[in-house]
């Protein structure tokens, strides 16, 4: 194996961005993995039963679909297989009483739809999205750009230029709004609060959190716009057509790696890395690591000759990581049948919530590392609009809880045994997911003679999977103010570089934060000689 350029430690999104990109620069990329397969979050697999295809975890590609990186790299992706399968209506909300709210993918339709809700709600929306519209590219290039930058200065400058700063600094007051009182004094009807207030925690974060209201509306223009897409076939057909690409570019790949530290040069620089199996490698220009900052700087580093800096130490000490996710998957032998209506089964995400406060209470339960007595539960229909994923006539259901405890104090509803140490066990795990599964047959008329097989898989169950995914965190860290945007991962701001020059920092961890959009990976790879 000759002397690669870069070597890269990972393959999730960020990682193939990254590898992908600097390969268009004509350089050469050794990456590697220590599973046994690529993709981090990207993974599909028969969980099931047999001829039954689910994303294990990730799934809708919409942040990926309106990056930077697809534009750059999406060609070059689908001349190696890339295919997505859309859906003309990719989310909706379903309350306990059947009352509903549906989003298409066509303004007008959505106006009639929310004004039909209350009246003048359509128009609110309307003339939310048409503002934020406005505001589009000024937002989209705070959130994807490096905040440190000649270049974010010159977007910052023009914007101020343009309205004014007391414009400006109007503007960054709304958009550090929460979602709670945005909702509240937007739109008149439960059920349009309740359609958007799961969104944020999506991001990371919760009704009442910061900034949580622009990212609502960052949501709701993005897949008004692009849908909630899917990969056809599942999402390790993205992996793979990455794959194909960073070979055709010369590079290589090898998974069962695991990078146990990197090597630092007699300059203080980068030079390659050693696995645990004590294979070395060497680079000729550094080595990019997608991993939590744990990782990279106990683990990595942890033979470095010189010691950390106290800005990355106490950073370290500070960084938290936020609620777990937990992944319920269905095979059924029909397509549900959803009590309030046809039209609900050809939902791409739909959420099962009581509403606003309902997404409140669940998330501020999990926060305090409780099991929610009502958790908020995203329900993914991916062979509505993708028949390839189960046999003909058949089904799944891709089930996400986004709010649900790492460290287990116990159980809101106070049903549940919880174990004294904390950890999650199979027993919990397997209990837990009845409480949604009640959820489900309280809306689906047909649930019980159409599942086939259910396979659950616990934060702790994910951790495994994906070592990235502390305590079943899939957002590299907690995702409020004080741990994002210019603060992300420290308080002293880095564009993803560390302390050690030629090694290098990107991931869910790093400014733009989580997603499958590549955003880090994209960014560095652009900045990158």
């Amino acid at each position: 194996m000759s002397v690669p350029d870069y070597i890269v430690v990972g393959s999730g999104i960020n990682a193939l961005v990254a590898a992908a990109m600097l390969g268009k620069k004509g350089k050469k990329v050794l990456m590697l993995e220590r599973n046994a397969q690529l993709g981090g979050c990207l993974r599909t697999e028969e969980a099931t039963v047999p001829g039954f295809v689910h994303d294990v975890m990730a799934t809708t590609m919409v942040l990926f679909m309106t990056s930077p990186a697809f534009a750059a790299l999406g060609k070059d992706l689908e001349a190696r297989g890339l295919e997505f399968c859309h859906s003309a209506l990719p989310t909706g909300v379903l309350r306990p009483d059947g009352t509903h709210a549906i989003l298409s993918m066509k303004r007008e339709d959505n106006i009639a739809r929310f004004d039909a809700l209350a009246s003048g709600d359509g128009q609110a929306f309307d003339r939310e999205m048409n503002r934020f519209g406005g505001n589009a590219g000024f937002v989209f290039g705070l959130l994807g750009g490096n905040l440190w930058s000649m270049a974010t200065a010159k977007l910052v400058a023009k914007e101020a230029w343009k309205r004014g700063l007391k414009g400006l600094a109007a503007f960054f007051g709304e958009a550090l709004a929460p979602a709670r009182g945005y909702l509240e004094t937007t739109y008149r009807s439960e059920e349009m609060r309740a359609l958007w207030a799961p969104w944020a925690l999506h991001c990371g974060l919760g009704p009442e959190s910061s900034y949580s209201a622009e990212m609502t509306k960052v949501i709701g223009f993005a897949i008004e716009l692009a849908g909630c897409p899917i990969v056809k076939g599942g999402a390790a057909n993205l992996v793979k057509a990455f794959e194909r690409l960073i070979r055709d570019q010369g590079g290589e790949i090898l998974t069962g790696a695991d990078v146990d530290q990197v090597t630092v040069g007699a300059g203080g620089r980068a030079s390659g890395v050693v696995l645990a199996d004590g294979r070395k490698f060497t680079s000729k220009s550094g080595v990019i690591a997608s991993m939590t900052p744990d990782q990279i700087y106990t683990r990595l580093l942890k033979s470095a000759p010189t010691p950390l800096p106290e800005s990355v130490s106490d950073g370290l000490k500070t960084y938290r990581y936020g609620k777990g996710n937990m992944q319920i998957h269905y095979a059924l032998k029909e397509a549900p049948r959803w009590k309030a209506g046809e039209e609900l089964g050809k939902v791409a995400l739909l959420h099962l919530t009581p509403g606003l406060d309902g997404v409140s209470k669940s998330s501020n339960e999990a926060e305090r590392g409780m099991l929610p007595a009502e958790p908020t539960v995203c329900v993914g229909q991916p062979t509505s609009f993708d028949p390839s994923r189960a046999p003909e006539g058949q089904s799944i259901l891709w089930l996400q809880l986004p709010d649900t405890p790492r460290f287990i104090k116990g159980d809101a509803a106070g049903e549940l045994d919880c174990p004294t140490d904390g950890r999650w066990t199979e027993a919990l795990r397997e209990s837990f997911a009845d409480r949604v599964e009640n959820m489900l047959r309280h809306h689906i008329e047909n649930f019980d003679e159409a599942v086939i097989a259910r396979r659950v898989y616990s934060p702790a169950d994910l951790e495994t999977m994906n070592m990235n995914l502390v305590g079943g965190d899939p957002y590299g860290g907690f995702c409020g103010l004080d741990q994002f945007f210019l603060w992300r991962p420290f308080k002293r701001p880095n564009n993803h570089m560390t302390h050690v020059p030629g090694l290098y920092h990107i991931g869910a961890s790093t400014h733009p934060g989580p997603g499958l959009g590549g955003g880090s990976g994209f960014l560095l790879a652009s900045s990158l000689k």
